[in-house]
C-alpha cells in the first residue's frame, strides 16, 4: 500500500515540556509522542535538557547519538526550532526587557550582544539540521515594524522599506548559514513578527533576492485569527510552503471586541487557539490543497488550546492528523473509460478530415 504524500503525524515538543524546571530527557519525550502514536517530534533547541544546539553543531558523534535516541523510540526528527532566538535576530527596543527572558543571563539588557548571540545560535542550527539530516528549520522571524503595524499616526515615507532592507540584512547571512547546509528557512508568519502574512512574506522576499532558502512554515492558526483565506494562502504560496504546524483556532467576533482582542485573557478573546477538532479551521481542505501541490513534508501538531488540557490535546492529535492524511492518487478515477490514442479518431471528434 503507498504510502500518503505528507508526513505525518508529527508533535511539536515545545508546549509539552516541564514548565517547572523538572528533569526531562529526549528519550522521554520521544518514547512519550511514539507511545500517542506519533512517527516525529519538531524539538525546540533552547531546552538544555532535551538538546544541546551547540554540540550538534559542532559533533556528528552527539547528533548520531540524538538520532538513535529517536530511532530507538520509533520516531523521527521533523525539524528543529529556533522560534525563541529567531524573535532576538530582530528585536526593537520597546520589547526589549520582555523579550530578555529568550536569552542567556550573559546577553541580557544588551541589544548588541542579544542580537549576536541569536545570530549565532541560527548559524549553529543549520548546522545542526544538517548534522541531522533534515530539510527543514522552523523559527521566527523577528519585528522590527511591528508597534507600526497600525498606521496611526501615518508612518513616516520609506520607513517599511528601510525596515524590510534591515531586517534583510539581517537575516541574508543566516540563509547563506542554511544554504550552505542544505536545509530551508521556514518563517511561521505569526502577528507579532515583521513576517505576518502574505504581504510581509513577499516584502521580504523581494528584499533577500528571492533567496531559496527563505520559506514558510503554514500555520493556519494565525491567518484564520487575522481573518484571511487560509486556503487561498496555499494557492499563492504553495512553492514557499516548505513546513506545517496543524494548529486549530476559532474567531467569534462580539460588539465589544474583534481582531486586536481588547488585551483580554486568551480564554475571553474572540480569537482563540483551539485543539484539533475544536475550532474553525478547514483541516479536509487544507490536507487536500497541500496535498493537490505535492507538500510533502511533516504535519506538526502544534498544541495551544486556552480550555482543553495539553494531555488530551496531545493524545486527541495523533489520530486528528492520521485521519487527515491523504494517498495521492496514482491515475485519474475515470481511467476505466479512456480509449488510446488514434490521431484519426481525434479528427473525426473534432470534426476534420
Amino acid at each position: 500500500m503507498k504510502a500518503p504524500s505528507i508526513q505525518g503525524p508529527g508533535i511539536f515538543l515545545a508546549q509539552f515540556l516541564p514548565t517547572d524546571g523538572a528533569p526531562v530527557s529526549l528519550a522521554s519525550m520521544a518514547a512519550w509522542a511514539a507511545d500517542l502514536g506519533y512517527k516525529g517530534i519538531q524539538i525546540p533547541t533552547w531546552d538544555k535538557r532535551i538538546f544541546e544546539l551547540e554540540l550538534a553543531a559542532s559533533s556528528q558523534a552527539y547528533c548520531d547519538d540524538i538520532l538513535g535516541v529517536c530511532h530507538g523510540a520509533g520516531v523521527e526528527i521533523t525539524e528543529l526550532s529556533t522560534h525563541l532566538q529567531g524573535q532576538l535576530v530582530a528585536a526593537h527596543p520597546a520589547y526589549s526587557d520582555m523579550l530578555d527572558i529568550f536569552a542567556p543571563a550573559g546577553v541580557r539588557g544588551n541589544l548588541q550582544d542579544r542580537a549576536q548571540w541569536a545570530h549565532s545560535q541560527l548559524v549553529s542550527a543549520a548546522q545542526a539540521s544538517a548534522n541531522l539530516k533534515l530539510k527543514s528549520h522552523a523559527t521566527f522571524s523577528g519585528a522590527l515594524l511591528w508597534h507600526t503595524v497600525y498606521p496611526w499616526p501615518q508612518r513616516p515615507a520609506m520607513l517599511v522599506e528601510e525596515g524590510f532592507r534591515e531586517l534583510a540584512r539581517l537575516w541574508r547571512p543566516i540563509l547563506e548559514a542554511f544554504d550552505r547546509a542544505g536545509v530551508d528557512v521556514c518563517y511561521e508568519l505569526h502577528p507579532g513578527e515583521d513576517l505576518h502574512d502574505g504581504l510581509t512574506f513577499e516584502r521580504f522576499l523581494e528584499a533577500v533576492d528571492h533567496h531559496p532558502r527563505a520559506n514558510i512554515l503554514y500555520d493556519p492558526s494565525h491567518l484564520l485569527l487575522q481573518q484571511m483565506d487560509y486556503l487561498a494562502f496555499i494557492d499563492f504560496y504553495h512553492e514557499r510552503i516548505k513546513a506545517f504546524h496543524v494548529k486549530d483556532a476559532e474567531f467569534r467576533p462580539s460588539g465589544r471586541a474583534g481582531v486586536y482582542g481588547g488585551y483580554a485573557s486568551w480564554i475571553e478573546r474572540p480569537g482563540r487557539f483551539r485543539s484539533l477538532g475544536d475550532g474553525q479551521v478547514d483541516f479536509r481542505g487544507i490536507f487536500s490543497k497541500l496535498t493537490q501541490y505535492g507538500f510533502d513534508r511533516w504535519a506538526v501538531l502544534e498544541w495551544e488550546c486556552c480550555i482543553k488540557d495539553q494531555q488530551q490535546g496531545a493524545r486527541e492529535g495523533a489520530p486528528f492528523i492520521r485521519d487527515h492524511l491523504i494517498t495521492l492518487a496514482d491515475s485519474a478515477f475515470d481511467d476505466f473509460a479512456g480509449a488510446e490514442f488514434d490521431s484519426a479518431r481525434n479528427r473525426r471528434i473534432l470534426g476534420l478530415q
